[in-house]
């Protein structure tokens, strides 16, 4: 499952619905929670269900973050995602022990978004629950949990790590931050270049203007591409050949080059089956 750029859309809003049908993004997340306010909540669930039924979204993933599961809001998002059939995942904000059961009632994958100090001491038993596909850290409500700074944990090396980490340990994605400065679109490449380089899959985005940086940055570049096939044919041809270890242009080339190599080559294919 490709998520390089996951974009949140406010279920309220009809217009940005609408367009994000034409957003060049691997999943759309329809946010029931902090973009909705109390009273449209109800509203905006009946507004997407008539728009799932009338609008195409091609191959992209369809996401809703629903409201805390604490809440008479998430309680009610849930039953309302069970019966949507165009929707193949749902985020839950704030994820503690025990996500598993939206899961169990839903039938639907999971993000779960790790933004309480709770939530980061459970991490593990989080990433095993079951439906769990990926962790995103969300910096935002991180910071508030703790009584910390938000720019300072938008920055922190040990929470976000920590994510990538615990994902990676499991087998499942890790998803990045999202920026909130809208306007700084070198800061946030740059931001996105980091999370790439700590092990993240894709960054989390909330203006369309993010997605093709996060899409680029998240993508294997040309010279990946070419060097992955370079080192996959000369390695299999190795093998072949019962040798474990060649040298190409220069570079040592063993079976974790040709892993890597591998997985640059795939991601290269999902990205072509998705837009095909």
């Amino acid at each position: 499952m490709l998520r390089r750029a996951p974009l949140f859309v406010p279920a309220n809003n009809e217009k940005m619905v609408k367009k994000s049908t034409e957003i060049m993004c691997d999943s759309v997340v329809f946010d029931l929670e902090d973009a909705v306010p109390p009273q449209e909540k109800s509203s905006a669930r009946r507004m997407l269900t008539d728009f799932l039924n009338r609008l195409n979204w091609g191959k992209r993933e369809l996401c809703v973050r629903i409201n805390p599961l604490d809440s008479l809001e998430g309680y009610n998002d849930v039953i309302w995602v069970s019966r949507e059939e165009k929707i193949r995942t749902v985020v839950v904000p704030k994820a503690q022990s025990g996500v598993g059961a939206v899961h169990r009632a839903t039938n639907k994958a999971l993000i779960a978004i790790i933004e309480t100090a709770i939530g980061l001491l459970q991490a593990e038993d989080i990433a095993r629950e079951d439906g769990v596909e990926a962790l995103n850290y969300g910096a935002g409500d991180f910071a508030f949990s703790v009584k910390g700074s938000i720019e300072e944990y938008s920055t922190n090396r040990h929470a976000r790590t920590q994510v990538a980490i615990v994902a990676k340990a499991y087998g499942i994605d890790a998803l990045d931050k999202v920026f909130f400065k809208l306007n700084d679109l070198d800061a946030f490449r740059s931001d996105a270049i980091t999370a790439k380089a700590l092990g993240y899959d894709g960054k989390f985005v909330i203006h369309p203007t993010q997605v093709e940086i996060a899409n680029a940055v998240f993508s294997p570049s040309t010279e990946e591409v070419s060097w992955s096939q370079k080192v996959v044919q000369a390695y299999e041809n190795a093998i072949r050949s019962n040798i474990g270890a060649i040298r190409l242009e220069g570079q040592l080339v063993d079976a974790v080059n040709y892993k890597v190599a591998k997985d640059v080559l795939e991601r290269k294919r999902q990205i072509e089956e998705l837009y095909r």
